[in-house]
């Protein structure tokens, strides 16, 4: 791409540097159903599983004071999430996948374009 002017053409830069830090302030991530889904790629933390329905399961049950927040929610998929039933991992003989922690806004920003981000820009981003 060129922006153009009256006398001169001069190519569109793909990475523009700032010459000072400007701090942004960031969102927070909102705890829903959708993130946790995407947090843990659509897929189910207990079998590795992403056909079917999924559903969000605690690991702690609230029954035995288990709390809404990111470290004690993961995607599951029905089956897992009713072997489990109203049990910890623990004791239903089941592992986690990965560990569940709260996402930042690289990962996020990682899911959302996927591969189509431009090689020149992967250092600024701290992607693969």
């Amino acid at each position: 791409m060129v922006v153009h002017s009256i006398s001169t053409n001069v190519p569109l830069p793909s990475i523009i540097r700032l010459s000072r830090y400007i701090k942004v302030p960031y969102k927070k991530i909102e705890l829903s159903r959708k993130n946790i889904h995407r947090r843990d790629g659509y897929r189910c933390q207990y079998c590795g599983s992403t056909s079917g329905n999924l559903t969000v399961d605690h690991i702690i049950p609230k029954s035995r004071g288990g709390t809404d927040t990111w470290e004690n929610l993961v995607t599951a998929c029905i089956s897992c999430n009713n072997k489990k039933g109203n049990r910890t991992p623990e004791e239903a003989g089941m592992k986690l996948i990965a560990k569940p922690r709260k996402p930042n806004h690289i990962i996020f920003i990682k899911n959302f374009v996927g591969s189509t981000i431009d090689n020149q820009w992967k250092p600024y981003l701290f992607v693969d």
